[in-house]
């Protein structure tokens, strides 16, 4: 469309015609560039099958081989420096050590979605943390229920906190269609989990506390927070002072790991910036003319300065945590001897039963009821950002207690009752899984519309697309006014923005309720003819042709000379004077320039960058998932509006 004319792709002469409009196999965002969110669930869900591995060899080492399974996590490991040292069996540099890089990337994710995911607007974040809370208090009051009376009531820890490995792990097997809000909300609940869980360790399960120690890593702690406020990454410097604070912490009687959790959210997460790529862009121009180790260096000092410090160590240790770290702790703390008497007399502990009713009870119970009150006494402003029925299902997965659970039991019981937790946690967990897979199954049975509103619930998304799309301004394919609107901002020169395209058009073909927006974003410093391919669409659009040259330019993304687009304007029966009059003159810079404002605006520096109904869409491109994400906008714009959206499950 120009001037707020609708047109279809096959009025405009585009490219191929004839030609059939298969995606590419692949794009860059394949491979590289899924959003953090994503990237995090997606490793949480394949390490669960990981993780339920080796809970299963732990399990069977322990029945087949109970002496050895005791002597292998009981064997001393000591590090010393002189006459300093630290002396710990294996199973506490696990629990002590190695998870410490656990809680270290939770403390990357949960500041990551206070920058960048759904909990930047501030007020979101209210509800996932009531939520959060109710259910660790649910689960605890339930186990004291069956406990206050004796010595076990010290363990009331145990009933709290939530695994984040297998809960998402369920919800990608058995959750809905549209799992990313569901996952957002319980990726926040899980974290309060974690960070009350952590502080619980600290405070109540903690040896007597050495004063001196614990000043001396509130003293590294502080450093690095204060560095951090200053806006200064030194990672070596860093990497020390984490290791000085975890020293200390542990001869100061708290618990290590609460090191690794604050060292994670003292590391700030932002977007990369379009004056950071640039600058990136051009110390490698420099590596490329003059290939010296010096020249490398800063190339690669420019390339790790525009990624946030937070993503680099997230995507360095999160891999580890969920394919080792976590799987060794299953290992070394799942062995449970599963003999005739033990399970007899397990099912009549109260400690069995309080944490199986705490978690299979008590944590639904709390993240629904509370979920539900929060929404009503606030009119509505706070609610979940999914509907009940999804709520109601991350409340029950959130009854899969294992990592901390086994953490805190550790730390709480010794001998034959450690045995009854340990056993309480992981039927806890089957039995949430299959409540879970219940809840959604039952959902998915609901009529069409029912079903759409019980998972996606009425909450407003976050808009991310600063500058609405105007109808007289924008190039706009499709219906003006649809249901869907799809932005992209591009390059015509961006290799990238030339495999999206037939995914676009393809998509276009297969949704006639799409409106499709193209905004510019040439990226001068890597794209030379980016620029100029731009104006030369805008002069074309000022003759009525902007998709047929859009069309051709990115037909031919190597061919973008001054000589080629005159060329392709002649092709077109464009006014060649009035056409080379406007490129003289760059008379499309000015609109060009908006367009660049208006991505910075909305935190756009790279192509092809797409909103979906005002949201911003991370990941990949293809075909199936664009459809996905179309038709999740088309069902939510319909429940907004009353429609019937027959074609939208």
């Amino acid at each position: 469309m120009q001037g707020g004319r609708s047109t279809t792709p096959d009025e405009e002469g585009s490219r191929g015609a004839a030609a059939p409009l298969s995606p590419p196999s692949g794009t860059a965002w394949t491979r590289h560039l899924e959003t953090p969110l994503r990237e995090f669930l997606g490793t949480e869900t394949a390490s669960a099958v990981v993780l339920l591995a080796a809970t299963l060899c732990a399990l069977v080492w322990a029945n087949l081989a109970g002496s050895s399974y005791a002597m292998v996590w009981g064997t001393t490991l000591a590090v010393r420096v002189g006459s300093a040292g630290l002396s710990l069996d294996l199973r506490q540099w696990v629990n002590g050590g190695l998870m410490t890089f656990f809680f270290f990337v939770v403390g990357l994710e949960a500041r990551r979605e206070f920058d960048m995911g759904e909990l930047r607007e501030r007020r979101r974040a209210a509800l996932p943390l009531l939520a959060g809370l109710s259910g660790m208090a649910a689960g605890v009051l339930i186990f004291l229920a069956f406990n206050a009376a004796g010595p076990a009531a010290h363990g009331w820890g145990v009933a709290m906190s939530t695994d984040t490995a297998f809960a998402l792990g369920t919800l990608a097997l058995v959750g809905p269609r549209f799992p990313d809000r569901l996952r957002a909300f319980m990726l926040t609940v899980v974290v309060v989990d974690d960070l009350v869980a952590l502080i619980v360790i600290a405070t109540v399960y903690s040896r007597a506390l050495a004063v001196v120690p614990l000043l001396v890593a509130a003293a590294f702690l502080g450093t690095v927070l204060a560095l951090r406020l200053a806006g200064r990454w030194i990672g070596p410097l860093f990497a020390a002072l984490g290791v000085g604070a975890w020293i200390a912490l542990q001869r100061s009687g708290v618990d290590p790991v609460v090191a690794g959790l604050a060292m994670g959210l003292f590391v700030s997460a932002y977007p990369a910036a379009r004056p950071d790529l640039e600058r990136a862009s051009e110390r490698f121009r420099l590596f490329r003319e003059q290939p010296t180790p010096e020249l490398a260096r800063a190339a690669r000092t420019g390339v790790e300065a525009a990624i946030s410090p937070n993503e680099r160590l997230a995507g360095r240790f999160h891999p580890w945590t969920s394919y080792v770290v976590v799987p060794l702790f299953a290992l070394a703390n799942a062995g449970l001897p599963l003999d005739r008497s033990f399970l007899a007399h397990a099912w009549s502990s109260s400690v069995t039963l309080g944490i199986v009713v705490g978690y299979v009870v008590g944590k639904p119970l709390g993240i629904l009821g509370v979920s539900a009150l929060v929404s009503r006494l606030s009119g509505g402003r706070l609610r979940p950002p999914v509907g009940w029925a999804a709520v109601a299902g991350g409340g029950t997965v959130a009854g899969i207690g294992f990592t901390v659970a086994l953490l805190v039991a550790t730390l709480a019981f010794h001998g034959v009752v450690l045995e009854e937790a340990k056993l309480g946690v992981l039927v806890a967990a089957l039995i949430s899984a299959v409540v879970t897979w219940t809840v959604f199954r039952a959902t998915s049975l609901l009529p069409k519309r029912l079903r759409l509103r019980a998972l996606l619930g009425a909450a407003e998304p976050i808009v991310d697309l600063a500058v609405a799309v105007d109808d007289e301004h924008d190039h706009i394919r499709g219906p003006l006014h649809a249901p869907v609107t799809f932005v992209e901002y591009a390059d015509f020169e961006c290799p990238y923005c030339g495999r999206a395209e037939p995914v676009v058009r393809e998509l276009l073909a297969g949704a006639g309720d799409v409106r499709y927006v193209w905004r510019h974003l040439p990226l001068n410093d890597v794209h030379p003819w980016a620029e100029l391919a731009a104006e030369a669409s805008e002069a074309a659009a000022a003759q009525g042709a902007f998709w047929p040259m859009h069309d051709r330019l990115l037909a031919h993304q190597d061919k973008l000379r001054v000589a080629d687009v005159l060329g392709y304007a002649r092709e077109l029966g464009l006014e060649q004077e009035r056409f080379a009059d406007d490129l003289r003159r760059h008379a499309g810079a000015a609109r060009i320039a908006r367009d660049v404002d208006g991505a910075d605006l909305s935190g756009v520096s790279g192509t092809p960058t797409f909103f979906i109904n005002g949201r911003r869409h991370f990941g990949v491109y293809d075909i199936g998932t664009l459809t996905k994400e179309v038709r999740l906008a088309r069902a939510r714009a319909a429940l907004a509006t009353g429609r019937q959206v027959a074609s939208a499950a």
